[in-house]
C-alpha cells in the first residue's frame, strides 16, 4: 500500500480526537527535516476522553497509545517498517482494548537519508 511517510511532526489523533505525539529514536532518515517514524516507535495519546457505558454510569476507557497493524511492506527505516499516511492502525486503551482507527494528517512525500 503506497503512501507518504509519517514523521514526528505529523498530526495524529486517536478516534476520539485525543492528540498523539509520535516518539522515535531515528535520527538518520528524515523527510522535510523531521525524523521518519516506524511501526515499533511509541505513539502515546493524551487527552482522550472516551467513556463506555457501565450499568447506570460510565467508565473511562481512553486511548493511551496507537498501534500500527499494517505499516509499509516493502521499505525499511533502520530495519523497521515505516508508518505511512495510508497505514492501518488502532487506538488502544490501557486495558489493551482496540478503540478504532486514528486520523492522520500532515505527512511528507520526499525522503532524505543521511
Amino acid at each position: 500500500m503506497p503512501g507518504p511517510l509519517l514523521h514526528v511532526g505529523a498530526v495524529l489523533t486517536c478516534p476520539h480526537t485525543g492528540p498523539v505525539t509520535p516518539q522515535t529514536g531515528n535520527a538518520r532518515v528524515l523527510v522535510g527535516g523531521l525524523p521518519v517514524v516506524t511501526a515499533t516507535d511509541a505513539y502515546p495519546v493524551t487527552g482522550c476522553t472516551f467513556q463506555v457505558p457501565v450499568g447506570a454510569g460510565t467508565k473511562p476507557q481512553p486511548c493511551v497509545q496507537l498501534r500500527w497493524t499494517a505499516p509499509a511492506a516493502r521499505v525499511l527505516v533502520n530495519g523497521q517498517p515505516p508508518v505511512l499516511g495510508t497505514s492501518v492502525g488502532l487506538g488502544v486503551s490501557a486495558e489493551g482494548i482496540p478503540q478504532g482507527p486514528p486520523t492522520v494528517a500532515g505527512v511528507q512525500v520526499r525522503a532524505v537519508a543521511s
